[in-house]
C-alpha cells in the first residue's frame, strides 16, 4: 500500500483533490491539524529508535 500527504491553503483544492480521488477508486480524507501533528511524532519516534541504550551520564553531559 502507497501514501500521499498533500497539503493546501485552500480548502476548496483540497475537496477537488479528494473528489478526483473518490472517482478513481482511491480512498482519501481530510485530515485535521492534530492528526498530522500525531503521524509527524510517530514518524519522529520511529526514526529515533536505534535499538541500543544510550550512557545517561554522556547524555546529560552533552546537554550541559
Amino acid at each position: 500500500m502507497k501514501s500521499a500527504i498533500l497539503t493546501s491553503d485552500s480548502n476548496k483544492n483540497l475537496k477537488i483533490l479528494i473528489e478526483l480521488a473518490d472517482r478513481l477508486g482511491i480512498k482519501a480524507k481530510m485530515l485535521t491539524d492534530e492528526q498530522l501533528e500525531d503521524i509527524g511524532m510517530i514518524k519522529a519516534i520511529k526514526n529515533g529508535r536505534t535499538g541500543s541504550f544510550v550512557d545517561s551520564d554522556k547524555f546529560i553531559g552533552g546537554l550541559k
